[in-house]
């Protein structure tokens, strides 16, 4: 009982250290005009675990940073696609 209590003492220790801040950078070719990116970064800014989210116009794209532990990518093109703007993983 005792290796089973300290066991979890420890992953709960750990569990912090194991989510980790992700970058990922969004393609959205629809974006048109200037009022575009403030929809992006408004419907990315209430995906949970967004910290920050950097819209470059110009480029049609957007810089994300997130914790891994509280949504995923999936998540973000999801938000973006419910703003009416499709978003893909740019490599």
């Amino acid at each position: 009982m005792k290796k089973l209590f300290a066991y979890f003492a420890l992953l709960a220790a750990l569990a912090p250290a194991l989510a980790a801040p992700q970058t990922v950078t969004l393609s959205i070719p629809g974006m048109t005009c200037s009022a575009c990116p403030i929809t992006v970064k408004k419907a990315l800014s209430k995906v949970e675990g967004v910290s920050k989210s950097e819209v470059n116009f110009e480029k049609r794209e957007v810089v994300v940073s997130f914790d891994d532990a509280k949504t995923d990518v999936k998540a973000l093109t999801k938000a973006t696609e419910n703003a009416g703007y499709p978003a893909t993983v740019k490599e």
